[in-house]
């Protein structure tokens, strides 16, 4: 497996045989590509890295039932470390941070505030991605996995840095950021 200097990539497929396979096509895309041109299109220059899970369905489907209560598989998740968004853009764009009932942004007891050291780079969070979804989206969709992969990459990416998609104007901007960020690298649907 090639090394990863922005990414700690994990691949936990229960298949070995496919674990293997898709660790063999991934050794030969550039995965740190996708994620440093979406961030230059989303306008983030500092340093960064992230963890990268690729999974199957049942392991997606565990996380997306714990961390969001829906009891089925999809496609992407991603998770923040930071607290507030780091991208500048629109409110109608961003995710918030949570607040609790009396309006103060809420900080569990459980869960401290992350804090990057000055001078170290800064970790945005994780992404976990289900492998047999991207297949299956792909195949729908006529294009590669490879193509599916770096666009759900591209996705989870603008989500850690503070964008969402919940908002016709927050997908609006996502998309168009994927896309950009896939042409840049070479990537056509």
């Amino acid at each position: 497996m090639q090394e990863h200097p922005l990414i700690e990539l994990y691949i936990t497929i229960s298949d070995e045989q496919q674990n293997q396979a898709v660790e063999n096509m991934l050794s030969t895309v550039n995965l740190d590509n996708v994620v440093l041109q979406t961030l230059h299109l989303a306008g983030i220059a500092q340093q960064i890295m992230l963890t990268v899970l690729i999974t199957d369905d049942e392991g997606i489907r565990e996380m997306n039932q714990q961390y969001r209560q829906q009891d089925k598989p999809t496609d992407v998740l991603s998770f923040p470390l930071l607290n507030a968004p780091l991208v500048q853009a629109p409110a109608d764009q961003l995710w918030t941070p949570q607040e609790s009932e009396a309006g103060e942004q809420a900080v569990s007891e459980e869960q401290p505030e992350f804090v990057t050291p000055p001078g170290m780079v800064t970790n945005l969070g994780d992404i976990v991605i289900s492998w047999p979804t991207i297949e299956r989206q792909a195949e729908q969709a006529g294009h590669s996995a490879i193509y599916e992969l770096f666009y759900l990459l591209s996705h989870g990416v603008l989500h850690l840095v503070g964008y969402d998609d919940h908002t016709e104007a927050g997908y609006q901007a996502m998309v168009a950021t994927q896309e950009a960020a896939l042409r840049a690298v070479g990537q056509k649907a």
